[in-house]
């Protein structure tokens, strides 16, 4: 049950941050955080754990935990490295992929796609992170697959609020498709290519959606 909450809490924590309701450097008041969402401060602190692994919070000792916003070049450089390393590895797992990893992706696949139906963004993120990680892991580079869920970590906040840009999720799904039947047919060039783009892309609607909140007023309306 704690878990749970702190996995609320870190969510909810999470969007404030990206949106901008926290300034960069700002202390998160344990106090007032746990009056907020009315829990105790076992969660509160579960999630700010969460979210200093993510890189969003700094926690400093006999100090406390601060926000900390990645400019907009640091985050365009993330996510620029994180579209090499998929491409990388699906390149590889065009190779490696066994057949039991290739069920396991469809399954996956399935399951993103009933979540784009239901209109789930939450429950497709989910989805969408065991199926990356199912390719990288289907690399056989177990360095390189590290190194690639160390990254998705790091930007997962980013990779969750890009689904929010209308249309974006039905648009993932699709290329979702591309990378499964490249590694069907075993066509590693087109199983990088197709990675390369949907983390590309991933990047471009974080922006998109940045822009919409920048506009006056445009927080309040939604």
């Amino acid at each position: 049950m704690e878990l749970r909450r702190a996995d609320s809490i870190r969510e909810k924590l999470e969007q404030m941050v990206v949106v901008g309701d926290f300034a960069d450097g700002e202390r998160l008041d344990e106090v007032t955080l746990s009056e907020k969402f009315g829990v105790s401060r076992t969660p509160l602190r579960e999630a700010l754990q969460m979210l200093a692994a993510s890189g969003l919070v700094e926690l400093i000792p006999r100090r406390g935990a601060f926000v900390r916003h990645p400019g907009l070049v640091e985050l365009v450089e993330m996510f620029e490295v994180m579209a090499g390393l998929e491409a990388m590895c699906g390149r590889l797992a065009a190779r490696r992929i066994s057949d039991a990893d290739l069920a396991d992706l469809k399954q996956t696949e399935r399951a993103c796609q009933a979540a784009v139906t239901a209109g789930d963004t939450d429950n497709y993120y989910f989805e969408n992170e065991r199926f990356h990680h199912l390719i990288y892991h289907a690399s056989g580079n177990s360095f390189m697959a590290a190194e690639a869920e160390r990254l998705h970590k790091r930007l997962q906040p980013f990779r969750r609020m890009q689904l929010r840009v209308r249309g974006r999720m039905a648009q993932s799904m699709d290329e979702h498709k591309r990378v499964v039947a490249a590694l069907e047919a075993g066509n590693a060039d087109q199983v990088a290519e197709a990675l390369h783009e949907h983390v590309a892309i991933q990047g471009e609607k974080f922006n998109d959606l940045m822009a919409g909140y920048a506009r006056p007023g445009a927080r309040k309306a939604g």
